[in-house]
Protein backbone atom coordinates (compact mmCIF):
# COMPACT_ATOMS: atom_id res chain seq x y z
CA UNK A 1 0.00 0.00 0.00
CA UNK A 2 1.24 3.31 -0.76
CA UNK A 3 1.63 6.33 1.66
CA UNK A 4 -0.82 8.23 -0.04
CA UNK A 5 -3.21 5.45 0.03
CA UNK A 6 -2.54 4.68 3.84
CA UNK A 7 -3.36 8.48 4.27
CA UNK A 8 -6.75 8.27 2.65
CA UNK A 9 -7.48 5.28 4.40
CA UNK A 10 -6.36 7.42 7.70
CA UNK A 11 -8.42 10.56 6.88
CA UNK A 12 -11.45 8.53 5.87
CA UNK A 13 -11.37 6.73 9.52
CA UNK A 14 -10.72 10.13 10.83
CA UNK A 15 -13.81 11.72 9.00
CA UNK A 16 -16.08 8.43 9.93
CA UNK A 17 -15.19 8.76 13.61
CA UNK A 18 -15.37 12.53 14.11
CA UNK A 19 -19.27 11.57 12.43
CA UNK A 20 -20.25 8.94 14.52
CA UNK A 21 -18.87 11.17 17.23
CA UNK A 22 -20.34 13.90 16.24
CA UNK A 23 -23.66 11.88 16.75
CA UNK A 24 -22.99 10.47 19.70
CA UNK A 25 -26.42 10.10 21.93
CA UNK A 26 -24.91 13.15 24.50
CA UNK A 27 -23.63 15.49 21.82
CA UNK A 28 -25.75 18.50 21.61
CA UNK A 29 -25.95 18.18 17.14
CA UNK A 30 -28.17 15.50 17.92
CA UNK A 31 -29.92 16.88 20.71
CA UNK A 32 -30.63 19.73 18.15
CA UNK A 33 -31.41 17.18 14.86
CA UNK A 34 -33.45 15.05 17.25
CA UNK A 35 -35.57 18.12 18.93
CA UNK A 36 -36.04 19.83 15.46
CA UNK A 37 -36.69 16.15 13.89
CA UNK A 38 -40.00 15.63 16.98
CA UNK A 39 -40.93 19.40 16.56
CA UNK A 40 -41.20 18.41 12.47
CA UNK A 41 -42.48 15.50 13.44
CA UNK A 42 -44.77 16.62 15.95
CA UNK A 43 -46.18 19.73 14.03
CA UNK A 44 -46.38 17.64 10.24
CA UNK A 45 -47.81 14.71 12.04
CA UNK A 46 -50.90 17.22 13.95
CA UNK A 47 -51.30 19.21 10.35
CA UNK A 48 -51.78 16.21 8.30
CA UNK A 49 -54.11 14.50 10.77
CA UNK A 50 -55.85 17.63 11.21
CA UNK A 51 -56.25 17.74 7.08
CA UNK A 52 -57.41 13.69 6.93
CA UNK A 53 -60.09 14.22 9.36
CA UNK A 54 -61.72 17.76 7.81
CA UNK A 55 -61.27 15.78 4.76
CA UNK A 56 -62.76 12.44 5.18
CA UNK A 57 -65.65 14.08 6.76
CA UNK A 58 -66.10 16.46 3.82
CA UNK A 59 -66.14 13.75 1.66
CA UNK A 60 -67.92 11.56 3.76
CA UNK A 61 -70.64 14.01 4.77
CA UNK A 62 -71.11 15.39 0.86
CA UNK A 63 -71.57 11.87 -0.70
CA UNK A 64 -73.73 10.73 2.08
CA UNK A 65 -76.11 13.89 2.26
CA UNK A 66 -76.40 12.77 -1.69
CA UNK A 67 -77.33 9.44 -1.64
CA UNK A 68 -80.07 10.17 1.52
CA UNK A 69 -81.83 12.71 -0.56
CA UNK A 70 -81.59 10.76 -3.58
CA UNK A 71 -83.17 7.93 -1.59
CA UNK A 72 -85.32 10.50 0.69
CA UNK A 73 -86.65 11.56 -3.19
CA UNK A 74 -87.17 7.68 -4.36
CA UNK A 75 -89.12 7.09 -1.32
CA UNK A 76 -91.42 9.84 -2.07
CA UNK A 77 -91.83 9.62 -5.74
CA UNK A 78 -92.00 5.46 -6.16
CA UNK A 79 -92.37 3.56 -3.35
CA UNK A 80 -95.30 6.46 -2.24
CA UNK A 81 -96.57 5.89 -5.45
CA UNK A 82 -97.45 1.42 -4.56
CA UNK A 83 -101.02 0.52 -3.52
CA UNK A 84 -101.66 -0.07 0.17
CA UNK A 85 -101.35 -4.38 -0.51
CA UNK A 86 -98.69 -4.19 -3.19
CA UNK A 87 -97.74 -7.59 -4.78
CA UNK A 88 -94.70 -9.00 -4.98
CA UNK A 89 -93.96 -8.08 -8.46
CA UNK A 90 -94.88 -4.72 -7.21
CA UNK A 91 -92.68 -4.35 -4.75
CA UNK A 92 -89.35 -6.23 -7.08
CA UNK A 93 -90.33 -3.54 -9.94
CA UNK A 94 -90.26 -0.67 -7.73
CA UNK A 95 -86.96 -1.91 -6.13
CA UNK A 96 -85.57 -2.18 -9.47
CA UNK A 97 -86.31 1.51 -10.93
CA UNK A 98 -85.32 2.87 -7.33
CA UNK A 99 -81.89 1.40 -7.43
CA UNK A 100 -81.48 2.60 -10.93
CA UNK A 101 -81.44 6.21 -9.77
CA UNK A 102 -77.96 8.34 -10.29
CA UNK A 103 -76.33 7.38 -7.17
CA UNK A 104 -76.57 3.45 -7.67
CA UNK A 105 -77.55 2.12 -4.61
CA UNK A 106 -78.90 -0.91 -3.55
CA UNK A 107 -82.63 -1.20 -2.84
CA UNK A 108 -84.85 -3.26 -0.14
CA UNK A 109 -88.51 -2.68 0.10
CA UNK A 110 -90.84 -4.31 2.65
CA UNK A 111 -94.94 -4.34 2.21
CA UNK A 112 -97.62 -5.86 3.41
CA UNK A 113 -99.96 -7.96 0.98
CA UNK A 114 -103.82 -8.20 0.64
CA UNK A 115 -103.35 -11.43 3.12
CA UNK A 116 -101.37 -9.40 5.82
CA UNK A 117 -97.72 -11.27 4.77
CA UNK A 118 -94.67 -9.34 4.58
CA UNK A 119 -93.86 -9.01 0.58
CA UNK A 120 -90.03 -8.21 -0.29
CA UNK A 121 -88.28 -6.49 -3.21
CA UNK A 122 -84.69 -6.46 -3.67
CA UNK A 123 -82.93 -4.29 -6.57
CA UNK A 124 -80.64 -7.12 -6.47
CA UNK A 125 -82.58 -9.90 -6.96
CA UNK A 126 -82.66 -12.97 -4.26
CA UNK A 127 -78.65 -12.73 -3.71
CA UNK A 128 -78.86 -9.14 -3.15
CA UNK A 129 -79.38 -6.68 -0.74
CA UNK A 130 -81.46 -8.58 2.24
CA UNK A 131 -82.98 -7.66 5.25
CA UNK A 132 -80.29 -9.35 7.44
CA UNK A 133 -77.89 -6.78 6.16
CA UNK A 134 -79.50 -3.78 8.04
CA UNK A 135 -78.18 -3.55 11.36
CA UNK A 136 -80.99 -4.28 14.58
CA UNK A 137 -80.94 -0.90 15.73
CA UNK A 138 -81.68 0.25 12.53
CA UNK A 139 -84.50 -1.43 11.45
CA UNK A 140 -85.75 -0.91 15.18
CA UNK A 141 -85.37 2.86 14.83
CA UNK A 142 -87.01 2.95 11.33
CA UNK A 143 -90.06 1.43 12.33
CA UNK A 144 -90.75 3.08 15.96
CA UNK A 145 -93.65 5.67 15.13
CA UNK A 146 -92.72 8.89 17.10
CA UNK A 147 -95.26 11.09 18.45
CA UNK A 148 -96.61 13.96 16.58
CA UNK A 149 -96.06 17.42 18.15
CA UNK A 150 -95.26 20.80 17.34
CA UNK A 151 -91.66 19.74 17.28
CA UNK A 152 -92.53 16.41 15.22
CA UNK A 153 -94.71 16.66 12.49
CA UNK A 154 -93.77 12.99 10.84
CA UNK A 155 -94.58 9.94 13.04
CA UNK A 156 -91.47 8.26 10.78
CA UNK A 157 -88.16 9.61 9.78
CA UNK A 158 -85.34 8.85 7.48
CA UNK A 159 -82.12 7.00 9.47
CA UNK A 160 -79.01 6.37 8.53
CA UNK A 161 -75.64 3.99 9.70
CA UNK A 162 -72.25 3.51 8.37
CA UNK A 163 -71.19 -0.16 8.53
CA UNK A 164 -68.47 -2.18 7.42
CA UNK A 165 -68.13 -5.44 5.61
CA UNK A 166 -65.15 -7.22 4.90
CA UNK A 167 -63.46 -4.63 4.58
CA UNK A 168 -65.24 -2.48 2.03
CA UNK A 169 -67.37 0.49 3.95
CA UNK A 170 -71.01 1.18 3.18
CA UNK A 171 -73.50 3.56 4.35
CA UNK A 172 -77.37 1.75 5.10
CA UNK A 173 -80.58 4.15 5.81
CA UNK A 174 -84.16 3.53 5.90
CA UNK A 175 -87.42 5.18 6.17
CA UNK A 176 -91.41 4.50 5.55
CA UNK A 177 -93.47 6.15 3.55
CA UNK A 178 -95.75 8.74 5.34
CA UNK A 179 -99.26 8.25 5.49
CA UNK A 180 -98.92 4.52 4.84
CA UNK A 181 -96.80 2.48 2.79
CA UNK A 182 -93.82 0.11 2.01
CA UNK A 183 -90.68 0.37 4.32
CA UNK A 184 -87.18 0.84 2.21
CA UNK A 185 -84.00 0.43 3.14
CA UNK A 186 -80.68 1.88 1.01
CA UNK A 187 -77.14 0.08 0.83
CA UNK A 188 -74.55 2.45 -0.70
CA UNK A 189 -70.95 0.97 -0.84
CA UNK A 190 -68.14 3.93 0.18
CA UNK A 191 -65.44 1.94 -0.96
CA UNK A 192 -64.58 4.55 -4.27
CA UNK A 193 -64.34 7.32 -1.59
CA UNK A 194 -62.35 5.13 1.24
CA UNK A 195 -59.83 4.71 -2.13
CA UNK A 196 -59.89 8.00 -2.13
CA UNK A 197 -59.31 8.92 1.51
CA UNK A 198 -56.68 6.46 1.69
CA UNK A 199 -54.51 7.64 -1.46
CA UNK A 200 -55.12 11.22 0.62
CA UNK A 201 -53.52 9.47 3.98
CA UNK A 202 -50.81 8.08 1.87
CA UNK A 203 -49.91 11.85 0.31
CA UNK A 204 -50.03 13.51 4.10
CA UNK A 205 -47.31 10.73 4.86
CA UNK A 206 -45.13 11.26 2.18
CA UNK A 207 -45.52 14.93 3.00
CA UNK A 208 -44.83 14.48 6.98
CA UNK A 209 -41.70 12.30 6.02
CA UNK A 210 -40.45 14.72 3.47
CA UNK A 211 -41.57 17.33 6.14
CA UNK A 212 -39.33 15.30 8.33
CA UNK A 213 -36.07 14.98 6.42
CA UNK A 214 -36.13 18.36 5.24
CA UNK A 215 -36.10 19.40 9.12
CA UNK A 216 -33.72 16.91 9.79
CA UNK A 217 -31.53 18.84 7.37
CA UNK A 218 -32.40 21.79 8.87
CA UNK A 219 -31.60 21.18 11.48
CA UNK A 220 -27.80 19.74 10.92
CA UNK A 221 -27.25 23.46 8.97
CA UNK A 222 -28.90 25.61 12.31
CA UNK A 223 -26.87 23.13 14.27
CA UNK A 224 -22.91 23.06 12.33
CA UNK A 225 -23.76 27.12 12.01
CA UNK A 226 -24.74 27.18 15.73
CA UNK A 227 -22.26 24.84 16.82
CA UNK A 228 -19.07 25.89 15.06
CA UNK A 229 -18.36 28.60 17.44
CA UNK A 230 -18.98 26.55 20.16
CA UNK A 231 -16.86 23.93 18.59
CA UNK A 232 -14.35 26.59 18.10
CA UNK A 233 -14.69 27.88 22.19
CA UNK A 234 -14.12 24.48 23.10
CA UNK A 235 -10.60 23.96 21.25
CA UNK A 236 -9.62 27.32 22.33
CA UNK A 237 -10.52 26.34 26.17
CA UNK A 238 -8.84 22.94 25.72
CA UNK A 239 -5.55 24.92 24.81
CA UNK A 240 -5.75 27.34 27.46
CA UNK A 241 -6.35 24.98 29.86
CA UNK A 242 -3.11 23.06 28.17
CA UNK A 243 -0.87 26.30 29.28
CA UNK A 244 -1.82 27.98 25.76
CA UNK A 245 -2.35 31.39 27.49
CA UNK A 246 -2.30 33.38 24.71
CA UNK A 247 -5.02 31.49 22.34
CA UNK A 248 -7.54 33.65 21.18
CA UNK A 249 -11.01 33.18 19.81
CA UNK A 250 -11.85 35.44 15.94
CA UNK A 251 -14.84 37.42 16.55
CA UNK A 252 -17.10 38.27 14.48
CA UNK A 253 -21.09 39.46 14.45
CA UNK A 254 -23.07 40.79 17.67
CA UNK A 255 -24.86 37.99 18.72
CA UNK A 256 -24.50 35.90 22.23
CA UNK A 257 -21.98 33.48 20.71
CA UNK A 258 -19.67 36.73 19.35
CA UNK A 259 -20.05 38.33 23.40
CA UNK A 260 -19.77 34.95 24.76
CA UNK A 261 -16.09 34.84 22.64
CA UNK A 262 -15.43 38.76 23.53
CA UNK A 263 -15.93 37.35 26.94
CA UNK A 264 -13.59 34.32 26.58
CA UNK A 265 -10.55 36.28 25.03
CA UNK A 266 -10.83 39.02 27.64
CA UNK A 267 -10.81 36.22 30.55
CA UNK A 268 -7.72 34.68 28.66
CA UNK A 269 -5.98 38.06 28.14
CA UNK A 270 -6.59 38.97 32.30
CA UNK A 271 -5.40 34.65 32.85
CA UNK A 272 -2.30 35.51 31.08
CA UNK A 273 -1.75 38.95 32.65
CA UNK A 274 -2.06 37.03 35.83
CA UNK A 275 0.02 34.17 35.30
CA UNK A 276 2.77 36.27 33.90
CA UNK A 277 2.71 38.54 36.73
CA UNK A 278 2.60 35.55 38.94
CA UNK A 279 5.47 33.54 37.36
CA UNK A 280 7.19 36.86 37.61
CA UNK A 281 6.79 36.97 41.56
CA UNK A 282 8.18 33.48 41.77
CA UNK A 283 11.20 33.98 39.46
CA UNK A 284 12.11 36.69 41.99
CA UNK A 285 11.09 34.96 44.87
CA UNK A 286 13.40 31.88 43.55
CA UNK A 287 16.30 34.15 42.74
CA UNK A 288 16.17 35.64 46.01
CA UNK A 289 16.49 32.32 47.86
CA UNK A 290 18.84 31.28 45.57
CA UNK A 291 20.90 34.79 46.32
CA UNK A 292 20.09 34.81 49.68
CA UNK A 293 21.46 30.47 50.19
CA UNK A 294 24.70 31.71 48.13
CA UNK A 295 24.95 34.79 50.13
CA UNK A 296 25.11 32.71 53.25
CA UNK A 297 27.02 30.38 52.63
CA UNK A 298 30.50 32.40 52.67
CA UNK A 299 29.52 33.60 56.17
CA UNK A 300 28.17 30.14 57.03
CA UNK A 301 31.89 28.81 56.17
CA UNK A 302 33.38 30.52 57.90
CA UNK A 303 31.46 30.40 61.32
CA UNK A 304 31.29 26.19 60.29
CA UNK A 305 34.62 26.42 60.43
CA UNK A 306 34.95 28.40 64.42
CA UNK A 307 32.09 25.87 65.51
CA UNK A 308 34.38 22.96 64.56
CA UNK A 309 36.92 24.68 66.79
CA UNK A 310 34.44 25.11 69.36
CA UNK A 311 33.79 21.41 69.42
CA UNK A 312 37.24 20.45 69.22
CA UNK A 313 37.39 22.55 72.40
CA UNK A 314 34.62 21.13 74.11
CA UNK A 315 35.57 17.44 73.66
CA UNK A 316 39.12 18.37 74.99
CA UNK A 317 37.47 19.82 78.00
CA UNK A 318 35.52 17.27 78.48
CA UNK A 319 38.09 15.14 78.48
CA UNK A 320 40.48 16.66 80.62
CA UNK A 321 43.47 17.42 78.11
CA UNK A 322 44.05 20.90 79.24
CA UNK A 323 41.19 22.47 77.56
CA UNK A 324 38.65 24.10 80.01
CA UNK A 325 34.93 26.22 79.42
CA UNK A 326 33.33 28.33 81.98
CA UNK A 327 30.65 26.41 83.03
CA UNK A 328 28.03 29.33 82.61
CA UNK A 329 29.70 29.52 78.52
CA UNK A 330 29.40 25.95 77.70
CA UNK A 331 25.59 25.58 77.35
CA UNK A 332 25.74 28.54 75.00
CA UNK A 333 28.75 27.00 72.75
CA UNK A 334 27.32 23.85 72.18
CA UNK A 335 24.01 26.03 71.08
CA UNK A 336 26.02 27.76 69.34
CA UNK A 337 27.51 24.68 67.53
CA UNK A 338 24.49 23.15 66.77
CA UNK A 339 22.29 25.62 65.29
CA UNK A 340 25.02 26.26 63.47
CA UNK A 341 25.52 22.88 62.12
CA UNK A 342 21.69 23.22 61.57
CA UNK A 343 21.94 26.40 59.55
CA UNK A 344 24.51 24.62 57.33
CA UNK A 345 21.86 22.00 56.53
CA UNK A 346 18.96 24.45 55.69
CA UNK A 347 21.16 26.41 53.66
CA UNK A 348 22.21 23.25 51.70
CA UNK A 349 18.55 22.19 51.19
CA UNK A 350 17.94 25.73 49.74
CA UNK A 351 19.71 25.67 47.18
CA UNK A 352 18.74 21.94 46.38
CA UNK A 353 15.13 22.71 46.12
CA UNK A 354 15.90 26.00 44.29
CA UNK A 355 17.98 23.61 41.54
CA UNK A 356 14.66 21.84 41.05
CA UNK A 357 11.93 24.64 41.07
CA UNK A 358 14.70 26.07 38.28
CA UNK A 359 14.61 22.36 36.51
CA UNK A 360 18.14 22.64 36.82
CA UNK A 361 18.57 19.17 38.70
CA UNK A 362 20.20 16.72 36.40
CA UNK A 363 20.96 12.78 37.12
CA UNK A 364 24.32 11.52 36.61
CA UNK A 365 23.14 7.54 36.26
CA UNK A 366 25.37 4.96 37.39
CA UNK A 367 25.15 0.81 37.45
CA UNK A 368 24.57 0.32 41.02
CA UNK A 369 24.16 -2.29 43.44
CA UNK A 370 20.96 -0.91 45.22
CA UNK A 371 21.81 -3.54 49.15
CA UNK A 372 25.80 -2.20 48.56
CA UNK A 373 24.26 1.86 48.06
CA UNK A 374 21.74 1.22 51.11
CA UNK A 375 24.77 -0.11 53.50
CA UNK A 376 27.21 2.31 52.25
CA UNK A 377 24.42 4.71 53.53
CA UNK A 378 23.99 3.39 56.26
CA UNK A 379 27.74 2.80 57.48
CA UNK A 380 28.55 6.29 56.82
CA UNK A 381 26.27 7.58 59.41
CA UNK A 382 26.74 4.51 62.56
CA UNK A 383 23.08 3.71 61.64
CA UNK A 384 24.58 -0.39 61.59
CA UNK A 385 22.93 -0.94 64.72
CA UNK A 386 19.62 0.53 64.57
CA UNK A 387 18.80 -0.38 60.87
CA UNK A 388 17.89 -4.12 60.00
CA UNK A 389 18.70 -4.83 56.73
CA UNK A 390 16.89 -6.95 54.26
CA UNK A 391 17.94 -6.85 50.82
CA UNK A 392 20.28 -9.62 48.60
CA UNK A 393 23.17 -8.49 47.02
CA UNK A 394 22.70 -8.39 42.95
CA UNK A 395 20.33 -5.99 42.58
CA UNK A 396 21.27 -3.28 40.01
CA UNK A 397 19.67 -0.49 38.61
CA UNK A 398 20.58 2.47 37.09
CA UNK A 399 20.53 5.74 39.02
CA UNK A 400 22.30 8.54 40.51
CA UNK A 401 24.26 6.92 43.85
CA UNK A 402 24.18 10.35 45.09
CA UNK A 403 20.59 11.24 44.60
CA UNK A 404 19.68 7.85 46.30
CA UNK A 405 22.21 8.28 49.19
CA UNK A 406 20.30 11.72 49.85
CA UNK A 407 16.76 9.78 49.66
CA UNK A 408 17.41 6.63 51.60
CA UNK A 409 19.61 9.62 54.36
CA UNK A 410 16.56 11.39 54.76
CA UNK A 411 14.06 8.27 55.01
CA UNK A 412 15.83 6.10 57.37
CA UNK A 413 17.21 9.27 59.32
CA UNK A 414 13.12 10.40 59.38
CA UNK A 415 12.57 7.06 60.79
CA UNK A 416 15.23 7.02 63.27
CA UNK A 417 14.09 10.37 64.51
CA UNK A 418 9.74 9.98 64.84
CA UNK A 419 9.55 6.45 64.73
CA UNK A 420 12.72 5.11 66.58
CA UNK A 421 14.87 1.71 65.90
CA UNK A 422 15.36 -1.05 65.30
CA UNK A 423 14.19 1.04 61.49
CA UNK A 424 14.13 -2.24 58.83
CA UNK A 425 14.86 -1.39 54.97
CA UNK A 426 13.72 -4.15 52.22
CA UNK A 427 14.62 -4.23 48.78
CA UNK A 428 12.58 -6.05 46.52
CA UNK A 429 11.61 -6.14 42.10
CA UNK A 430 8.43 -5.85 40.86
CA UNK A 431 7.74 -4.69 37.21
CA UNK A 432 11.16 -3.70 36.10
CA UNK A 433 10.86 -1.23 39.15
CA UNK A 434 13.00 -1.38 42.64
CA UNK A 435 10.84 -1.08 45.48
CA UNK A 436 12.56 -0.01 48.88
CA UNK A 437 10.36 -0.25 52.04
CA UNK A 438 11.47 1.54 55.35
CA UNK A 439 9.58 1.25 58.08
CA UNK A 440 9.94 1.89 62.16
CA UNK A 441 9.18 1.11 65.11
CA UNK A 442 7.04 3.89 66.29
CA UNK A 443 3.52 4.25 66.98
CA UNK A 444 2.98 5.60 63.16
CA UNK A 445 2.07 8.86 61.59
CA UNK A 446 -1.54 10.68 62.51
CA UNK A 447 -4.14 10.40 59.56
CA UNK A 448 -3.98 14.66 59.69
CA UNK A 449 -0.45 14.18 59.30
CA UNK A 450 -0.29 11.69 56.31
CA UNK A 451 -1.27 13.89 53.46
CA UNK A 452 1.44 16.81 54.35
CA UNK A 453 4.46 14.80 54.99
CA UNK A 454 5.93 15.59 52.25
CA UNK A 455 5.26 19.11 52.17
CA UNK A 456 8.11 21.94 52.43
CA UNK A 457 8.32 23.52 55.77
CA UNK A 458 5.55 20.93 57.10
CA UNK A 459 6.48 19.41 60.86
CA UNK A 460 3.71 17.92 62.89
CA UNK A 461 3.90 19.55 66.52
CA UNK A 462 3.29 16.81 67.92
CA UNK A 463 6.13 14.67 66.73
CA UNK A 464 8.57 17.43 65.39
CA UNK A 465 9.67 20.26 68.01
CA UNK A 466 11.21 23.41 66.55
CA UNK A 467 14.99 22.46 66.52
CA UNK A 468 14.45 19.53 64.92
CA UNK A 469 15.27 19.29 61.17
CA UNK A 470 14.13 21.98 58.73
CA UNK A 471 10.66 20.38 57.19
CA UNK A 472 12.76 19.69 53.82
CA UNK A 473 13.98 16.65 54.01
CA UNK A 474 11.12 14.48 52.96
CA UNK A 475 10.05 16.96 50.24
CA UNK A 476 13.84 16.88 48.93
CA UNK A 477 13.54 13.32 48.82
CA UNK A 478 10.10 13.07 47.10
CA UNK A 479 12.04 15.50 44.59
CA UNK A 480 14.53 13.49 44.06
CA UNK A 481 12.55 10.49 43.37
CA UNK A 482 10.58 12.34 40.73
CA UNK A 483 13.47 13.21 38.61
CA UNK A 484 14.52 9.28 38.35
CA UNK A 485 10.76 8.71 37.19
CA UNK A 486 9.70 7.04 40.34
CA UNK A 487 8.22 7.67 43.78
CA UNK A 488 7.40 7.68 47.03
CA UNK A 489 4.60 6.96 49.29
CA UNK A 490 4.22 6.59 52.88
CA UNK A 491 1.16 4.58 55.26
CA UNK A 492 0.62 3.33 58.55
CA UNK A 493 1.44 -1.02 58.43
CA UNK A 494 -1.63 -2.74 60.24
CA UNK A 495 0.54 -4.13 63.01
CA UNK A 496 2.13 -0.61 63.80
CA UNK A 497 4.64 1.73 62.64
CA UNK A 498 5.41 4.04 59.36
CA UNK A 499 6.07 2.54 56.23
CA UNK A 500 7.32 4.90 53.58
CA UNK A 501 7.87 2.89 49.96
CA UNK A 502 10.36 4.26 47.16
CA UNK A 503 10.01 3.09 43.56
CA UNK A 504 12.79 3.67 41.18
CA UNK A 505 12.77 2.15 37.55
CA UNK A 506 15.51 0.12 36.86
CA UNK A 507 16.73 2.07 33.69
CA UNK A 508 15.38 5.60 35.03
CA UNK A 509 14.30 8.31 31.55
CA UNK A 510 15.75 10.37 30.64
CA UNK A 511 19.02 9.24 30.26
CA UNK A 512 22.50 10.39 31.59
CA UNK A 513 23.51 13.02 28.87
CA UNK A 514 20.02 14.35 28.79
CA UNK A 515 18.74 16.89 30.84
CA UNK A 516 16.20 15.84 33.49
CA UNK A 517 13.17 18.38 34.79
CA UNK A 518 11.58 18.38 38.15
CA UNK A 519 8.41 17.08 38.85
CA UNK A 520 5.47 18.73 36.95
CA UNK A 521 4.51 21.77 38.87
CA UNK A 522 7.74 22.47 40.91
CA UNK A 523 10.16 22.84 38.37
CA UNK A 524 8.19 24.97 36.20
CA UNK A 525 9.48 28.87 35.39
CA UNK A 526 5.74 29.86 34.29
CA UNK A 527 7.05 30.07 30.41
CA UNK A 528 4.52 29.34 27.79
CA UNK A 529 5.19 28.21 24.18
CA UNK A 530 5.23 31.05 21.77
CA UNK A 531 5.15 28.85 18.56
CA UNK A 532 1.85 28.06 19.53
CA UNK A 533 0.64 31.81 19.39
CA UNK A 534 -2.13 32.02 17.08
CA UNK A 535 -6.41 32.14 16.98
CA UNK A 536 -9.26 29.93 17.21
Amino acid sequence: MTREHQGGGRGLAAARKGFWSGLRFTSLRLRLVLVFGLVALTAAVSASGIAYWLNREAVLTRTQDAVLRDFEQEMQNRAGALPEHPTQDEVQHTAGQMASSSQRFGVLLVAEDADGGAVYGSSGGLGGFALSDVPESLRTAVNKEQRVTSANKHPYHLYWQRITDDGTPYLVAGTRVIGGGPTGYMLKSLEPEAKDLNSLAWSLGIATGLALLGSALLAQALATTVLRPVHRLGVAARRLGEGKLDTRLRVSGTDELADLSRTFNSAAENLEKRVADMAGREQASRRFVADMSHELRTPLTALTAVTEVLEEELEFAGEGEGGSFDPMVEPAVRLVVSETRRLNDLVENLMEVTRFDAGTARLVLDDVDVADQITACIDARAWLDAVELDAGRGIHARLDPRRLDVILANLIGNALKHGGSPVRVSVSRADDEIVIRVRDNGPGIPEDVLPHVFDRFYKASASRPRSEGSGLGLSIALENAHIHGGGITAENAPEGGAVFTLRLPQDPSPPADEEAEGPAGAAGDGSRGKDAKGQV
